[in-house]
């Protein structure tokens, strides 16, 4: 049976993303200072005010102003912005329930993660290219006066008995300044066929190219929309492919098991598909406040099994510890690397610790 899946991706000056980069540049600030530190710092942002509030619990002195300011420098805005910040301590009921001789999950919650063998990184073929169309565009519009960092594309494929056919159409939305010109064909030219050299394969005579569909898009960022933390998860995920979670990942330190679950998550099950145990692969884990390991285990492999799913929970016994404090060890997750993680994805980086493999013990 043929069918078509869409996954989008957006570019670091969508409000949204913007704001899960500044929030994450305050995360990676406590983690140099404070390895222990319990961060949970977010920002709203609405033409040029930046509203910073959460709870941080940390022995960093971190300057959120300057931070902010230097994160909408990098990312493109030349305006002068007004800054309003709200911070406290965390609960210290939260924080006595995390907080002891072995860490414990902040939150309860569920969490997922997934892999599938259809593409190297082991991601949905959707997702990846929307992705790889964003950050080749960011590259490009940073060497042009002509084109701003808020950007979107969306990528539709068609599959058949769960294997990717060919593209069906790519869409891709890009601000730019008043003058300019030509932009389909720039954004072609320079953007969609480079990333397209690599996946020819997916390229038919009927794929269809949309860029700028609504017209001009010269009033970007938070001076055409609002924006905050958080509300783009399943951009973040498997790009609509696989089920997310109900929380975020950006501002959150390890103990927050919205962020540290769902990467240890898609590590089991990436490690699964990697030993070619299935083709794909979802794990589903729950989460209880004060509670050290997950509530529950479950392992769905949509019928690729290539061993019983018995034999898969018990393999996934033998080499996988889900308690906190393991899963922050064995991801290394107390480390300053969050910034990079909050644009084009938190999975199919293979710089990443949660996307390394290993060999399993069977």
């Amino acid at each position: 049976m043929k069918k078509i899946l869409t996954s989008e991706s957006v570019n670091i000056g969508h409000p949204d993303k913007t704001c899960d980069v500044i929030a994450d540049s305050f995360l990676d600030e406590a983690l140099r200072q404070d390895k222990n530190s319990q961060m949970a710092v977010e920002c709203a942002i609405k033409n040029d005010k930046l509203f910073v509030y959460g709870e941080a619990t940390t022995k960093a002195k971190i300057d959120y102003v300057e931070i902010a300011k230097q994160t909408l420098k990098e990312i493109g805005y030349t305006q002068p912005f007004k800054f309003e910040v709200e911070i406290s301590e965390q609960s210290s009921d939260i924080n006595g329930a995390v907080v002891k001789e072995k860490l414990c999950a902040n939150d309860q919650g569920i969490v997922f993660g997934y892999a599938t063998n259809e593409t190297p990184e082991f991601m949905p073929l959707t997702i990846i290219l929307a992705h790889k169309l964003m950050k080749r565009y960011d590259e490009y519009r940073r060497n042009s006066n002509e084109f701003f960092a808020d950007a979107k594309s969306q990528v539709s494929i068609c599959y058949e008995n769960d294997k990717p056919l060919y593209i069906t159409s790519i869409l891709i939305s890009v601000s730019h300044s008043q003058d300019c010109k030509n932009i389909q064909e720039k954004i072609m030219e320079n953007v969609v066929t480079p990333v397209l050299m690599n996946y020819r394969q997916y390229v038919k005579e009927e794929t269809k190219y949309i860029i700028n569909p609504s017209g001009k898009f010269t009033i970007w960022g938070s001076f055409g929309d609002s924006g905050c933390v958080g509300r783009k998860i399943v951009v973040d995920t498997y790009g609509g492919m696989a089920k997310v979670g109900g929380g975020c990942f950006s501002s959150k330190n390890a103990t927050k098991v919205d962020r540290s679950g769902a990467y240890f998550a898609r590590y089991v099950a990436k490690n699964l598909v990697s030993n070619n145990l299935c083709d794909k692969c979802e794990i589903e884990l729950s989460f209880g406040i004060g509670i050290e390991k997950p509530l529950s285990i479950n392992i769905e492999t949509f019928g690729t099994e290539k061993d019983s799913i018995e034999k898969i929970y018990e393999i996934v016994e033998k080499n996988f510890d889900f308690s906190l404090n393991s899963i922050i060890e064995e991801l290394n997750l107390l480390q300053p690397i969050y910034k990079q993680t909050a644009c084009y994805g938190h999975f199919g980086h293979e710089n990443y610790p949660w996307e390394k493999t290993k060999p399993l013990k069977l």
